[in-house]
């Protein structure tokens, strides 16, 4: 199992990417929403995912590397289109692009963690 301080750091960063994700919807909805929509979205379906890996991982093999990339690559995506919202350029070149192919890493991660075998049993 992962130590404790990786376990509430995943935590911790779940609730704000819920933060960011309700406050980047209400500051997107009196203009043009494309942008902030975008980034609250990836927040709010990221942040769930986030506390089911803190839950599980325990039981979860690569829960922690799930995590990791889930988080990174969202912090990345959303980051990049509130960053073109408000000053109209990005984080860096190909920063929402990196952001969403992590993302897609993390999810790979969940997959791959179903055919590991669960730590528990690893362990008996």
């Amino acid at each position: 199992m992962p130590n404790s301080g990786l376990r509430s750091t995943m935590l911790f960063v779940a609730g704000l990417m819920g933060l960011f994700g309700v406050a980047s919807a209400a500051a997107a909805s009196p203009g043009d929403p494309r942008l902030l929509g975008g980034a609250s979205a990836m927040c709010l379906a990221h942040a769930p995912a986030l506390v089911a890996l803190h839950a599980g991982c325990a039981h979860f093999r690569t829960a922690a590397l799930a995590a990791l990339l889930l988080a990174a690559g969202t912090a990345l995506f959303a980051g990049d289109l509130t960053m073109r919202h408000f000053s109209g350029h990005g984080l860096f070149p190909m920063s929402a692009p990196l952001g969403g192919l992590t993302m897609m890493a993390g999810w790979l991660a969940v997959a791959i963690g179903a055919f590991l075998p669960r730590k528990r049993d690893e362990d008996a």
